[in-house]
């Protein structure tokens, strides 16, 4: 994938956060541009800023998680997800060890907006990193990290020192893939095609853009509507092989086909 990156931009923008993959990748290869990282979800954003923040303060709670953790009693996990925290700093904390003990890693809202993940099955869970949080705290320093929804991005990029990479919610494949509560805010076709809209307008401006999705008809029909661009070349899209760990079905899980779409 990172191939198919542009090699010259000033400012990167990743509208849907999440792991932050790419923004890690860029920010080592990249050290000078500027960097926007947004997302709606703000006990992620919370979760960010007190990375990079609060780094030690952090590091001291999640090794008492871990302690408690230990322990091997599942009813620390439920406590820990049914309480509300006071600071910024506990909120992050919370959420980095209910993402390294529940299943799957997975991160699930309900309705209501609160995290229902049961417990996942592992021996020794990894849920304090001291030297790995205190990097990744070091390459967010200069980052400016913000709680919005993805189409905000049109206020912002503007031209082609632009760069934007969309990793928003899959579309599903199947009934068993149909995922779209990442938070209390589905994302379903009407957002697919919300998104779709935003990347022309992007691209009419000249702005770098790649986007990963489903390799499926409605993803590539939606990207292949010369209407909808109005410009003089559709985005390329590109059949790229990525490692996925979520699947209800652990022998689907692995290497399975996406779509790159580019306007690069």
């Amino acid at each position: 994938m990172s191939a198919y990156f542009p090699k010259k931009f000033t400012t990167y923008y990743e509208p849907f956060l999440g792991g932050g993959a790419v923004f890690f990748y860029l920010a080592q290869q990249h050290p000078s541009v500027q960097v926007v990282l947004t997302d709606i979800n703000p006990e992620l954003i919370n979760a960010y800023r007190c990375v990079r923040d609060k780094v030690e303060d952090l590091i001291e709670l999640l090794l008492e998680h871990a302690s408690e953790h230990s322990k091997d009693n599942p009813a620390y996990y439920y406590s820990v997800r049914s309480r509300s925290y006071n600071t910024d700093t506990e909120k992050a904390a919370r959420l980095i060890y209910l993402n390294k003990t529940c299943y799957n890693g997975l991160y699930r809202e309900n309705s209501k907006g609160e995290f229902n993940v049961p417990i996942g099955r592992y021996k020794n869970p990894n849920i304090c990193q001291p030297e790995l949080l205190r990097s990744v705290s070091s390459l967010l320093e200069p980052a400016q990290i913000e709680v919005r929804k993805f189409d905000r991005i049109l206020d912002f990029a503007t031209s082609s020192k632009d760069f934007v990479y969309f990793d928003p919610p899959y579309y599903p494949i199947s009934s068993t893939s149909d995922f779209t509560a990442y938070s209390r805010e589905n994302f379903k076709q009407a957002e697919q095609i919300k998104l779709r809209d935003v990347f022309a307008e992007l691209a009419q401006r000249g702005v770098k853009i790649m986007l990963s999705n489903s390799n499926c008809d409605f993803i590539d029909k939606i990207y292949s509507d010369a209407e909808a661009f109005k410009i003089a070349h559709l985005p390329q899209q590109i059949e790229i092989s990525a490692s996925r760990g979520i699947n209800s079905k652990s022998s689907k899980r692995g290497k399975v086909k996406e779509l790159l779409i580019s306007s690069i």
